[in-house]
């Protein structure tokens, strides 16, 4: 697979020169991020016959931290709460209006495995609004925002809330299974005698710990060395890879600079301060970031820690309604959600390729192609991995030999994509990014003056998402 997706590379720009200039490119957009907000151009209406239109009234998210700092004494349930009660406190929407709440989490706590409804409880929703849980690797949050769309499409509710939660500070660690079936077998036993005989057996190596595996369960590859093998297929170098974390550092502290990050609320952690920002952007210098020494693949690896995403703590919620309930509870939307799909592929030699399979056939859905699209947010695990999909979208052969297509759906322009900042530089919670994908694209519209966005992400597994957010009508 690797030499053939190196093939792809063949006749696309491969040196860091490319990176340079998209670089230079993106940065000379700042006027635009200053400049007040425009009228976006007029174009069709996504709208679809006899399919309610869909709206997010707002979204929210506390600030994603770095994990082991702030949040490190909490549980996830306690930042899920958090973020339901900025959105109860920004919207003044009454709890028992809500019809039904869906999150999104990845590594699951045991204590409250249906974090959405703990949440929920502890945020001040109506006891008698549902609450249930999903799982979808990196896409969790974006299943809990499609999960309300079919429910509200469909006619059983009104209002959803949808939402995200990740607390990477505090993840279970388990016995051994050994000592697992030998704890749960001296419960059952009835005499001293059997649980004396049980406890003899038990030895050194029953005590050793489980992790929590950070390895694809299919393949036994951890993410970072699969996004190492995809950088080196496309010809990606640590250069380009670099400049481009840089750039989404860069980005996103000039966005948190002039109050651009909309979405952020401040949460008071129990017991400490007040927590205002997000605390994991740090514009560096290509000189340092050059410094770090290969994170998975040694010693020649392109994946630093540079150049990835960090472990985040954080949780993010968003109200959605059908165009109508928002109307007659008297709100304006910010955003109308439209198309979306997901895919899955090899999670072997195509694990982070989610967004290069999702985007042409999410734009196809909407008859739409690249050049309408005015806002690109796309998840970023890696450095890495957001340019080799860039490539892959651009590239004949690989959309021809791998995707079944004639032709390429090109690749975002740098001008359009994560002007913001992105996951390396903001944070990535696992199962809260979708919704901050979802919210800085509406909020981008509005701010740039354009009509339709587009969100991707990719997931372990081998899957991935993409959905097309549509502005408001101002």
């Amino acid at each position: 697979m690797t030499s053939m997706l190196t093939h792809t590379i063949r006749n696309l720009p491969a040196s860091s020169a490319w990176a340079v200039r998209v670089f230079a490119r993106s940065l000379s957009c700042s006027s635009q991020l200053q400049a007040p907000a425009v009228q976006p151009k007029s174009k069709k209406t996504l709208a679809k016959s006899g399919v309610k239109n869909i709206v997010v009234v707002e979204g929210v998210r506390i600030p994603f931290l770095q994990s082991g700092t702030s949040y490190a004494d909490l549980m996830p349930h306690d930042l899920a709460r958090a973020a339901l009660q900025g959105l109860l406190n920004r919207t003044s929407v009454p709890g028992d209006v809500v019809d039904y709440i869906v999150y999104g989490t990845v590594i699951q706590e045991v204590k409250t495995s249906n974090v959405a409804r703990e949440a929920a409880l502890g945020a001040g929703f109506s006891d008698k609004t549902p609450a249930h849980t999903v799982t979808m690797a990196c896409i969790s949050s974006n299943q809990a925002m499609t999960t309300g769309i079919g429910l509200i499409a469909a006619g059983q509710c009104d209002v959803v809330v949808a939402g995200g939660v990740e607390l990477m500070s505090d993840v279970p660690i388990r016995h051994s299974r050994k000592m697992r079936k030998t704890m749960l077998t001296l419960n059952r036993a009835k005499t001293i005698g059997q649980k004396l005989a049980l406890i003899s057996k038990i030895r050194p190596d029953y005590f050793a710990p489980e992790l929590p595996a950070v390895a694809e369960f299919s393949t036994s590859e951890t993410m970072g060395h699969s996004a190492d093998r995809l950088a080196a297929a496309f010809a990606i170098s640590r250069v380009e890879q670099d400049e481009y974390a840089l750039r989404s550092h860069t980005l996103a502290k000039k966005a948190q600079e002039e109050g651009l990050l909309l979405d952020v609320v401040p949460f008071k952690v129990p017991g400490k301060d007040t927590v205002t920002k997000d605390n994991g952007i740090r514009p560096s210098s290509l000189e340092q970031m050059s410094k770090l020494k290969p994170a998975f693949v040694k010693p020649y690896g392109t994946v630093t820690a540079a150049n990835s995403s960090f472990l985040t703590d954080g949780a993010s919620a968003m109200l959605l309604m059908s165009e109508e309930k928002a109307l007659s509870l008297g709100y304006k939307p910010k955003a109308y959600l439209r198309d979306f799909v997901y895919v899955s592929q090899d999670p072997k030699d195509q694990l982070l390729l989610g967004p290069t399979y999702a985007t042409p056939k999410v734009l196809e859905k909407a008859g739409l192609t690249m050049a309408d699209i005015d806002v690109f947010e796309f998840h970023e695990a890696f450095a890495g991995q957001i340019l080799a999909n860039m490539k892959a979208m651009d590239s004949d052969w690989f959309a021809q030999n791998y995707m079944g297509r004639k032709s390429k759906v090109g690749a975002p322009p740098l001008e359009k994509f994560n002007t913001w900042g992105g996951s390396l530089s903001l944070g990535h919670p696992f199962g809260a990014t979708g919704c901050r994908l979802a919210i800085t694209a509406a909020h981008r519209l509005k701010k740039e003056g354009g009509q339709y966005g587009l969100i991707a992400a990719c997931a372990a597994g081998g899957q991935g998402h993409a959905m097309l957010v549509e502005l408001y009508p101002q």
